[in-house]
């Protein structure tokens, strides 16, 4: 699955959630018991659903993570006076951008 597609069934979720919560907030007046329980259910059946996606999310991210340091260690290794050159010349970049302000 895509970083795209990823963002966008997150969303969905969330938009899915916020107008469960939001049918149940603004309908709790005139609702008699039972149906507030079916509105409850739903809400928390819609809250499970999303903890359990961003959950996944976060899986994914925390791997993909662990997967770019893991190959920038190996191109560090394998490449150390490379690595330093570039570290210094970003260290430049960001203090002559630093120096301006």
């Amino acid at each position: 699955m895509s970083k795209d597609t990823t963002s966008e069934h997150l969303r969905a979720e969330l938009k899915n959630l916020a107008d469960t919560l939001e049918e149940v907030l603004s309908n709790t007046g005139e609702k008699s018991k039972t149906e507030l329980d079916k509105l409850r259910s739903k809400a928390q059946s819609a809250l499970k659903d999303t903890r359990a996606r961003l959950g996944e999310s976060g899986d994914r991210i925390a791997k993909t993570s662990r997967e770019v340091a893991d190959h920038a260690d190996v191109y560090v290794r394998e490449n150390p006076w490379t690595s330093v050159g570039i570290g210094a010349a970003i260290g430049v970049v960001l203090g002559v951008l630093l120096t301006r302000r």
